[in-house]
């Protein structure tokens, strides 16, 4: 047989042969005086086999390993790694179909934040906010916290996300925090053009600082958890995302918040 014909034989490409052949998998066979190769059928039978076990998965350094071991021992160690990781995959796709299956319930009733597709836990915070927003004129503080809240929603180890989003629960759900936190909102809005010396600036510091409860201030002493100046990209990219009044707000407030915490 011609590459050709066996190919077809089969059910690959030439390609696919002549790869299996630089790969070692499948011997050159006799060629003929022409120099066209000459395929068998023992060359097929193996073709075959080759075939079957990388449509069950297998790499092609794997099934070198298996078609190396006559006696079938390793293929049935590799079928088990095989089915395992199968498995393990299995659990993630249902993982992830149960997440778009909540993301798709919220975008049909209307509740899908524009910052989505988020975790279900962060869709109802944003949700609880935008409920109590109703009325109010947009800030650009707002959206811009709601932006870094989606993007720690995706970066943020499982959790330490639950975590944050089970502190900004409590904080929203004192009694008047929601109030509070859109007067802050304003405060920052109007720091947009200002200089970093605007007394303004020690005002929405102090505001901010004041919305976060006691609880969450010891809770955050107990963890050791730093505030103030940054010191990693992340925060470098956070900080730089504000104007420089807002920033030198932020930094404040957070200086404040680790003096409650000592």
């Amino acid at each position: 047989m011609r590459i050709g014909e066996i190919a077809a034989l089969v059910g690959v490409t030439p390609r696919a042969v002549r790869h299996y052949h630089h790969q070692g998998l499948l011997p050159e066979p006799v060629r003929r005086a022409n120099g066209y190769r000459d395929y068998s059928v023992r060359d097929a039978v193996l073709l075959a086999r080759i075939r079957r076990l990388t449509e069950l998965g297998l790499g092609l350094d794997e099934v070198g390993d298996v078609l190396a071991d006559d006696e079938g021992r390793e293929l049935v160690e590799v079928l088990e790694e095989l089915d395992d990781d199968l498995a393990r995959q299995q659990e993630l796709l249902a993982e992830r179909r149960a997440r778009l299956g909540a993301v798709l319930e919220q975008a049909r009733s209307g509740r899908l934040p524009a910052e989505g597709p988020v975790s279900p836990e962060l869709a109802a915070l944003f949700g609880s906010l935008a409920g109590e927003a109703a009325g109010r004129p947009e800030s650009a503080t707002a959206a811009k916290e709601r932006e870094v809240l989606a993007l720690l929603d995706t970066v943020v180890p499982a959790g330490d996300r639950d975590r944050l989003l089970g502190t900004m629960r409590r904080m929203t759900e004192a009694p008047g925090a929601v109030e509070r936190v859109y007067e802050v909102y304003g405060l920052f809005d109007a720091l947009a053009g200002a200089d970093t010396r605007d007394p303004r600036v020690d005002e929405a510091a102090r505001a901010l600082a004041g919305c976060i409860p006691d609880e969450v201030v010891a809770e955050l002493g107990e963890n050791g958890t730093a505030a103030g100046e940054g010191g990693s990209t992340f925060m470098d990219a956070f900080f730089s995302e504000f104007p420089p009044a807002q920033a030198e707000a932020v930094r404040h407030a957070l200086r404040l918040v680790a003096e409650r915490a000592r």
